[in-house]
């Protein structure tokens, strides 16, 4: 019973962020938005919480698909709404434009982002190959060397900040 009650809670959250996310996109495209930050620090802290979020409800499923208890097919749904809410976090970064004493630090955490991408997706061939009942082997250092580089880029741009 906990392990549904994880997955609901886990789509529940994913679903509203992206949601939120998704906002952006229902803006008519003839009026081009401006996205201003003035509290870089703030900012890149609230983008660090929704990837940490969006880290762990990933993780959570990928443990509950290599366990048995979630279907491929239910583990690839979960990876492209959180590759949606990534890559809706990436197109933020892009806009934010920070002054130059914030630019590595952002710089570090949109790479951290692009590389988490690459790290869900990752996991996503990996259900494929479940689901073709293939050898993962490949698949998990892989996994496993994503899911390194993007905390080593994360730490970077902790360490960038002014």
């Amino acid at each position: 019973m906990a392990s549904k009650r994880g997955i609901a809670t886990t789509i529940v959250i994913l679903a509203a962020i992206t949601g939120a996310s998704f906002i952006f996109w229902m803006l008519p495209q003839d009026n081009p938005s401006t996205f201003i930050v003035t509290d870089y620090k703030g900012y890149l802290d609230g983008v660090k919480k929704i990837h940490e979020v969006l880290e762990e409800s990933i993780d959570i499923e990928f443990q509950n698909l290599m366990d048995g208890n979630i279907s491929p097919e239910e583990y690839i749904i979960a990876t492209e709404v959180t590759s949606s809410q990534v890559t809706a976090q990436i197109t933020e970064f892009v806009k934010s434009k920070p002054p130059e004493e914030w630019q590595v630090s952002y710089i570090s955490y949109m790479d951290a982002l692009r590389k988490f991408n690459s790290y869900v997706l990752e996991t996503k061939i990996a259900a494929n190959t479940i689901q073709n009942n293939g050898d993962l082997e490949q698949h998990m250092q892989k996994i496993e060397m994503l899911k390194k580089e993007y905390l080593e880029l994360v730490d970077q741009s902790d360490k960038a900040r002014p």
